[in-house]
């Protein structure tokens, strides 16, 4: 479709195809009774944005009070930080690179790899993360849909293969919908020689993973964050895992500064505690788990089976929106989207128990009014 749009002015000297880009919907903050950011006018129970209700480690909070070098800029060669994320990982330090956010991986990926006009495969629905990146960057987001079940069909990638396709992205556990795919499904794609990027934010909360098998392919990449299990979103701190080279050719065209002081701290005391960490995690596990059998007791949505931190529920009656109006003004934050894909669709982090325990209650007075 052609644009009518004629820009004048500056915006004259902006990129054409950024006039006329429709931008990331982000999760919603917390709002005033007027609708206008800033601190809520009543504790909210932040269900939207997949976070870790439980927070990072004490560990880093006494770390960074105790820091007296914030003046100083960090090593731009990530020496030390890289040291710790080889030890928590397992995989040698010359495939890692350390990023602002795991977003920051897909940026330099693009950057690498991927020319205005090429395009970059994503598997629908997924992380919009990817569509609105590519877009940015001019590319082309060519998108393949997921089964009724949202697996791959690694034909329909195959297929949808053309000269100009430059990068394939997987999203494992996938957001929103919660499930993995599976290894030979991946490996099946590696197969094909293009880059293949496999996002793992989620790893944590499913332990499948194709980070050992990184040094075995030229075209395999691997995105992992510490926002979700570590409880470090705020920091912003992400890596990617990646064949030698490519990881050479990532800390070269990286801004030189690009993690923090306060990050490597984050990094080390997180690594360093890694066992309360994962208690934790393992906790929300089992709070998932419970959360889905509630769930799956409200005769007016369908929760899908999650291996992450969040779940996603059908709304059958096409009512998400209205549910959601209703949960927020109840005091309670989740999420909603604005695609074909998923407009019938509701997608809630897991809280602590008692948060979860106030969804549940919310959801079925809602339920009630729906079902009448």
């Amino acid at each position: 479709m052609t644009s009518t749009h004629s820009p004048t002015g500056i915006e004259r000297f902006i990129k054409p195809h950024l006039t006329i880009f429709t931008g990331y919907a982000p999760p919603k903050p917390a709002t005033t009774e007027k609708g206008k950011t800033g601190a809520p006018v009543r504790p909210m129970i932040k269900l939207n944005a997949n976070e870790n209700p439980y927070g990072c480690s004490p560990r880093v909070l006494q770390a960074l009070a105790a820091c007296d070098s914030l003046n100083r800029y960090p090593d731009a060669n990530q020496t030390e930080l890289r040291h710790y994320l080889e030890e928590y990982t397992g995989v040698g330090a010359e495939h890692i690179v350390a990023t602002c956010g795991g977003g920051e991986v897909i940026d330099l990926i693009l950057e690498l790899f991927v020319n205005p006009g090429d395009e970059v495969i994503n598997c629908e629905p997924t992380f919009d993360y990817f569509r609105f990146k590519a877009q940015v960057c001019g590319n082309i987001s060519k998108e393949v849909l997921r089964d009724k079940n949202f697996a791959i069909s690694v034909n329909a990638v195959k297929a949808a293969i053309s000269e100009r396709t430059k990068l394939i992205i997987i999203n494992t556990p996938n957001n929103p919908t919660g499930n993995t795919t599976p290894q030979k499904d991946i490996l099946e794609l590696v197969d094909t020689g293009l880059p293949v990027l496999v996002d793992e934010a989620y790893y944590e909360f499913c332990g499948e993973t194709v980070a050992p098998l990184v040094s075995q392919y030229e075209n395999l990449m691997v995105l992992r964050t510490f926002s979700k299990w570590a409880g470090l979103a705020g920091m912003r701190i992400g890596y990617g895992i990646f064949p030698s080279i490519i990881a050479d050719y990532l800390l070269k065209i990286k801004a030189p500064f690009n993690t923090s002081a306060a990050a490597l701290i984050a990094v080390r005391e997180s690594v360093a505690d890694r066992d309360y960490l994962m208690d934790k995690v393992k906790t929300m596990i089992a709070e998932r788990e419970r959360l889905f059998g509630e769930l799956s007791q409200l005769k007016f949505i369908k929760p899908w089976p999650s291996k992450a931190n969040y779940i996603l529920c059908s709304v059958p009656s096409g009512s998400a929106g209205k549910i959601q109006q209703e949960l927020e003004e109840r005091g309670i934050l989740i999420r909603i989207y604005y695609t074909q894909l998923l407009r019938d669709y509701i997608r809630t982090s897991l809280g602590k128990p008692e948060e979860n325990d106030a969804l549940i209650k919310a959801l079925k007075e809602i339920g009630e009014e729906i079902v009448c």
